[in-house]
Formats: structure tokens, sequence, C-alpha cells
């Protein structure tokens, strides 16, 4: 009888799962017919007024004050405000993530959606010709889908470590449609660092997200305050040997947005001169660090990075 149960309710799982994808899905390919700045907009000032009802907002609330004691409550709420609009702006933008792509570093006086300066620009141009592999990490900042879209635009040899969504019927949309834009996709898990050690050695430029708290990290100081940080880039670093590179999106006014590519970036390095793990992961989340600070309100704050555990 039990395994009777247990067979059913994995039935009833499915067909839940298969029902919200078929609606997730539907949904998305509706959004795509609509303007995306007109989306944006509509989703954008949807969220500032939903955003702070959702219990993410309290998260959010204790993240800022943590990291930003002087500012005012009337500061905190305004910064906010600025992350549920950000929020809702990159969840209508998903949908519109081949109308977003307007960025072409040969051509810069064309004025398109993204804007970059003409020293991240030799920065690219460096990074695409030099023939090596690279790592380059993004944080979820402003739209942190579109870095990995520029690239593919711009046809670098790329690949981008993503976190496969439950539902199948959404992570098979999100794969047809990532894949388009994105070049080659890794999803996390137990085989992502082979198959990026793979690509690494094939001279493919990876794409990660670093910002996150991972359990098994290394530590790290973030905003004054431990944490711990995912140390697989910094892994591969040591093993490769190769140049990083941070990357993000700013948002701008107008629907538009400029990209920025770091200054190759210097391991921290050991005695005998191997890469140092943790002490590299502090140097990228210090970075990062420096992001959020300039425009804290494009940062995704709504998730748990710090842990009581880690004092």
């Amino acid at each position: 009888m039990a395994r009777t149960m247990r067979r059913l309710n994995r039935g009833m799982k499915r067909a839940g799962n298969a029902a919200i994808g078929a609606i997730a899905v539907g949904l998305l390919k509706l959004l795509h017919l609509v303007n995306p700045d007109v989306m944006a907009n509509i989703a954008g000032s949807f969220m500032r007024r939903i955003g702070p009802l959702l219990p993410e907002n309290r998260i959010g609330r204790a993240n800022l004050i943590a990291a930003f004691p002087e500012k005012t409550p009337a500061a905190i709420d305004a910064i906010l405000r600025g992350v549920w609009d950000n929020v809702g702006r990159v969840a209508a933008e998903f949908a519109h993530l081949d109308h977003l792509s307007e960025f072409d570093p040969w051509h810069p006086e064309r004025h398109g959606r993204i804007e970059a300066a003409q020293a991240d620009i030799d920065r690219f141009f460096s990074l695409m010709q030099d023939g090596k592999p690279a790592l380059v990490f993004t944080a979820h900042y402003a739209n942190w889908e579109l870095p990995a879209v520029c690239a593919a635009v711009c046809n670098v040899d790329s690949a981008v470590l993503y976190r496969r969504p439950n539902i199948p019927a959404i992570d098979k949309w999100l794969h047809k449609t990532r894949a388009a834009n994105m070049g080659k996709l890794i999803p996390t898990g137990l085989d992502a660092p082979v198959k990026l050690a793979e690509a690494l050695e094939r001279g493919t430029h990876i794409g990660m997200l670093v910002d996150q708290y991972y359990v098994r990290g290394v530590d790290v100081t973030f905003f004054g305050r431990r944490t711990k940080a995912n140390p697989l880039l910094a892994r591969l670093a040591r093993h490769f040997d190769c140049p990083i590179h941070g990357t993000r999106m700013v948002r701008l006014p107008g629907h538009r947005f400029r990209a920025e590519l770091t200054e190759e970036i210097k391991p921290m390095r050991d005695a005998e001169g191997k890469v140092d793990i943790a002490g590299t992961m502090q140097i990228i989340t210090s970075v990062i660090e420096g992001w959020i600070r300039q425009h804290p309100e494009q940062w995704l704050w709504l998730h748990r990075r710090w842990r009581s555990e880690d004092g």
C-alpha cells in the first residue's frame, strides 16, 4: 500500500509539474510578443508594489541593514524598492533576450541598447583574440543574463554554468532559448567541473555567477562579515592557470545598459606559486562588493548571503 501511495504521489507531482511548466512556457511565449520596454515598465512597477509584501523582503532588509548600518530606514526602503523594480524588469526581459542583444563593439558609435566604454571594448577584443581560455565571473546584478548574450552575439567561444530548473518543461524551454542566445550551457551538478575543465581545454571562455552563499564553500569577507563562496572558479584557475576577468551590466535610464569588463584579475598565490583558492575568492568577492556599493539597488539582496553559523 505504501509503495502504491508513493507511486501515486510521484505521478501526481509529475502531472502537476507538467501543468505548471506548460503554463509558464506559454506565458513566456506570450510575453515575447509584447514590447520589451512596455513589459519591463509594467513588471518593475508591479514588483515595487508586491515585493515589499513578500517574505524575501525581510531577508533583503536584514541584509541591507547588515551591509549598510549607517543608512537610515528610509534609505534602506528606497534601495529595496529599487531591488524589486530590478527583479521585475529582469523577469520581463528574460522573455526578450533576443531583443536585448544590441551590442556591437566593432561599431560603438551605433548607440544600441547596450553601450561600453572604449577601455572595456579594448579589453573585450583582447580577451577574444588572445587564443587562451578564460574564466569570467559575474553577479546577480542588473540583468545578469546579458553578459553571456553579448558574448554569444560577438561569436565568442563561450560556455555558461547555469542552475537547471526543477520543472522539466521550463528547463527544456530555457535550455533551447538560452542556448540560442548564450552559447553552450553547462548545468550545475556532479559532472559540471569535468565539463568545465573539458571546455577550458578547448580554449572556451567560461562564465559563472559567484555571488551566492555556498554551504561547502571557502570563507570570505563580504561587507565586513564572514560568509562562504563557491571555490569552483578559483580551483579551475589553479588547474589551468588561465586569465580571470569580471563582467557586469549596469542598468541605465531609458531601458539601456552599460557593459563593463575588468582588467585581468591576478589571483592570490601561495608560497609555491600555486593559486590560493580562498585568497582568490576573496579578491573576487571584493570586486563584487565594490560593484554593489556603486549601485546597491541593482544587486539581488533577497537571498541569505550570510548565515549565523559563520559568525
